[in-house]
């Protein structure tokens, strides 16, 4: 999931990122990242009723 990355990689990004932003910056920042990826994992699944009709109508 992560590639090249090993655990020391990831740990001093990590640190990085919390030296940057700040605990609760961050925390806000990976509450809305949750969201978002949420938002367009939603929107793959739903099903647009206009779609259908056209595919249905194009054979």
């Amino acid at each position: 999931m992560f590639g090249q990355f090993g655990i020391w990689e990831l740990i001093l990004i990590l640190a990085i990122l919390l030296i940057i932003f700040g605990p609760s910056r961050l925390g806000d920042l990976g509450s809305s990242l949750g969201k978002g990826i949420s938002g367009f994992r939603k929107s793959l699944r739903d099903d647009d009723p206009d779609n259908k009709e056209e595919g249905q109508s194009g054979t």
